[in-house]
């Protein structure tokens, strides 16, 4: 009997141990299921809160059509050379100024009489268009729009006194500028756009001319601007000037005085081309330093303002071969250089805050 007895006990025993067991593992496995309910939804949360954060990142920035750019690059170019003082210059005004009212920008003629190296007296419009006037933070976005009086540079001596067609060498960046102004009018950025067609910028001393060279007899609408903004104390966060930007297979070296005044927004242009698989045109290396409107922007508002313009190691002017020639013309622009500058621009100004 006490074996048994014992055996009864024992078997009480471990019948009680394993009750008490299995609750251990009962509530055990309920602590367990907590826990994993509570990760579960902390990496829910996780997720749904990286999800907000990446929504939050991702912008909806419009597709720029380089079909259209080209076509308002060439609508320029049918009026003719557009120079100062003439009728192509004026009729091309009225169209970029209607053009940019078309689009919702909010317009400024700012006309004035320039007065040029030689004397001559410069019927000058530098035509503004505004999105989002009342933006406190703005972006500038500029390009000269008239064309060179003379083919100082032709190689054939009797085309020297002929004016310049100007496809590449003005009308490129007007045809971005402007096709990135349609998209802004049906779908405004996050921040203010200011775009400006400056005039009289390439009515600048020929090199054989008579007399003591001036660079300051360039970018005379920039300069006339800087000095009487639109806007009185007028300022932007950057300035990005569009200067021959459509020729075939261009390349944009980091211009010297961009790097010298806004380095950080050459780095902000450059790695956004790169990052959208432009690389190829905006190349790292650096170019020579240039007179151009950025430098009057730079200097005299304070404006940190870059220069994107081709840069060719073959010529010995640093520009394409057909620089202020007569063979400035459409063949000079491609649609893939328009791509790529304009989808960079966009994406630029949409991605600011």
């Amino acid at each position: 009997m006490p074996d048994k007895v014992n055996v009864c006990l024992t078997v009480d025993t471990v019948f009680r141990k394993k009750s008490v067991s299995l609750w251990h593992i009962i509530v055990n496995m309920k602590k367990i299921l907590l826990l994993v309910l509570s990760v579960f939804q902390f990496v829910s949360c996780t997720q749904t809160t990286r999800s907000a954060q990446t929504k939050e990142k991702m912008v909806n920035i419009p597709v720029f059509s380089a079909d259209s750019a080209y076509k308002f690059c060439k609508k320029q170019v049918d009026f003719g050379p557009r120079v100062p003082n003439t009728l192509a210059h004026d009729d091309c005004a009225v169209y970029l100024s209607e053009k940019l009212k078309a689009f919702g920008a909010e317009v400024v003629n700012q006309k004035a009489d320039l007065t040029a190296f030689d004397g001559t007296v410069l019927k000058s419009d530098n035509i503004i268009g505004s999105f989002n006037p009342k933006a406190e933070t703005r972006i500038l976005l500029f390009s000269h729009w008239d064309s060179r009086p003379w083919a100082d540079q032709d190689s054939k001596p009797e085309n020297r006194k002929k004016p310049v067609m100007a496809a590449n060498d003005g009308a490129s960046g007007v045809g971005v500028l402007l096709e990135m102004a349609r998209l802004m009018g049906k779908n405004l950025p996050n921040v203010g756009v200011d775009i400006i067609f400056f005039d009289s910028e390439d009515y600048g001393q020929p090199e054989n001319a008579q007399g003591e060279s001036s660079e300051d007899s360039w970018c005379l609408g920039t300069q006339y601007w800087a000095h009487h903004p639109h806007v009185p104390g007028y300022t932007a966060r950057f300035g990005i000037l569009l200067d021959m930007v459509g020729a075939p297979q261009a390349t944009f070296f980091k211009e010297q005085m961009s790097e010298n005044f806004a380095g950080n927004v050459v780095d902000k242009v450059w790695s956004q081309a790169k990052s959208l698989g432009f690389g190829q045109y905006f190349s790292d290396q650096k170019g020579g330093a240039i007179t151009d409107d950025h430098i009057y922007v730079n200097q005299i508002l304070g404006i940190p303002s870059i220069d994107i313009i081709q840069y060719d190691p073959k010529t010995t002017s640093g520009f394409g071969s057909y620089w202020h020639t007569t063979h400035d013309t459409m063949d000079n622009v491609d649609k893939n250089t328009l791509q790529a500058v304009g989808t960079t621009l966009m994406s630029v100004v949409y991605n600011e805050k």
